[in-house]
């Protein structure tokens, strides 16, 4: 049976994708997934293959058919996000157009054109791509610019990323999710066997922290904390670790402060591939727990359920 673990943070630069793409080298025969699609980064340490790719098409945009238009201008007062834009010709005519980055598909000026001259289409907001990695085939995406409907595409990352691995053989999905606690991260943790939550021995890494476990607990996910770089505010890091204890959270260990961190990126590597220093004995250690856990799902995984549902 195919296993999900959602490596997330309550914010970013704490960590997330480097831990990700080690446990990806860790791990036997897993399947990827970067579900970060908003600033998606796991491509630069994995240096993926692409050999398939799809169009990401979601939500509509107003266009307006100028053939049909009469220059009413009834959409440049209904608009309430200054989408229309009208210019003024040299006969002195005006022409009305809708900037596709300020529409926002709300269907208004299309729903109240006198002349109904307004198209309302579907919109392409990106692409995703299915790829070879030298650590398992990787499912990963791009949101358009100024493009929306990203919960929606982490959804399409983790389907596909989930029927490759049952459809292969593959035990584990290793899933990169954004930072925070808004749709897309809920899309990308809703479901999965376990959620390895990374934060920062700092005072917005312990608030953030408390906002991700809450969110996990309300979907009853067992859930672990790691604390990256945790010899900077060892006070603080013990602190973090019991409240997430308190939280009914296990703590998967700390990760200390290594310069070879930085090396490990520069080279386009993940920190256990570049080289044996602290932080790559803190990573190993940590997946260690972790993959008896969410691959054998063993006793503790269950422990961590009953928490999350108190």
């Amino acid at each position: 049976m195919t296993r999900e673990l959602v490596v997330v943070s309550g914010k970013g630069g704490t960590g997330k994708t480097s831990l990700a793409a080690s446990f990806a080298a860790l791990a036997r025969r897993p399947v990827i997934a970067d579900c970060d699609v908003d600033a998606a980064d796991l491509h630069l340490v994995l240096t993926p293959r692409v050999v398939e790719r799809h169009e990401f098409w979601s939500g509509h945009e107003a266009v307006v058919r100028t053939a049909d238009c009469t220059l009413c201008g009834a959409c440049l007062g209904d608009c309430g996000y200054g989408a229309i834009r009208m210019e003024n010709q040299q006969d002195g005519r005006a022409t009305f157009s809708v900037d596709p980055l300020s529409c926002e598909g709300c269907g208004v000026c299309v729903r109240f054109c006198p002349a109904q001259a307004m198209d309302f289409r579907e919109r392409l907001c990106g692409e995703w791509m299915v790829s070879e990695t030298r650590c398992g085939p990787m499912v990963h995406a791009q949101l358009g610019i100024a493009a929306e409907n990203s919960g929606k595409l982490v959804s399409t990352v983790r389907r596909a990323a989930r029927r490759i691995a049952e459809d292969n053989g593959h035990p584990l999905v290793i899933v990169d999710g954004p930072p925070g606690i808004g749709c897309p991260v809920i899309a990308s943790i809703t479901g999965a066997d376990a959620v390895l939550v990374v934060t920062e021995p700092t005072r917005s890494g312990e608030h953030d922290l408390r906002r991700v476990i809450e969110l996990s607990r309300h979907f009853q996910i067992p859930s672990w904390v790691c604390v990256n770089k945790s010899d900077i505010n060892p006070e603080l890091t013990v602190r973090i670790e019991a409240e997430a204890r308190s939280m009914g959270c296990e703590v998967a260990g700390r990760i200390p402060w290594d310069p070879s961190v930085t090396g490990a990126q520069l080279a386009g590597a993940s920190v256990v591939e570049y080289g044996n220093g602290p932080a790559a004995s803190g990573i190993r250690s940590i997946w260690e727990r972790l993959e008896h856990v969410v691959l054998l799902g063993a006793p503790g995984e269950r422990k961590l359920a009953a928490a999350a549902e108190s």
